[in-house]
């Protein structure tokens, strides 16, 4: 099996971008290191995304239509949001897992 064929191309929206900059604006006044490592786990797992971003699980919510987005945990707590069409992985968001996102959905 050709490997080329395994790889998806990873667009980050600009929204997705700043979330995470707000989430680790928010760690960073308790935890620089915190915060530190959320961008850190971000950029891996985003990259990771790249092969086999089907391996995670579907977002399941009432409010989306069944099998749209796909969900990542990152560090216990964030969630990157993403779907996938043809090669391309759509990540739309990192939210906080502690707070109300349904307002995302």
């Amino acid at each position: 099996m050709d490997s080329e064929n395994k790889w998806y191309t990873v667009v980050i929206s600009d929204e997705a971008m700043q979330m995470l900059v707000s989430h680790a604006r928010f760690l960073a006044q308790v935890s620089e290191h915190a915060a530190m490592r959320l961008i850190e786990a971000f950029q891996v797992n985003a990259k990771s995304l790249e092969q086999f971003p089907e391996r995670n699980q579907w977002l399941v919510d009432p409010l989306i239509p069944s099998g749209k987005y796909r969900k990542l945990l990152l560090e216990k707590r964030y969630l990157l949001v993403y779907q996938i069409k043809e090669k391309t992985v759509y990540l739309d968001a990192v939210v906080d897992t502690r707070q109300n996102y349904g307002w995302l959905l």
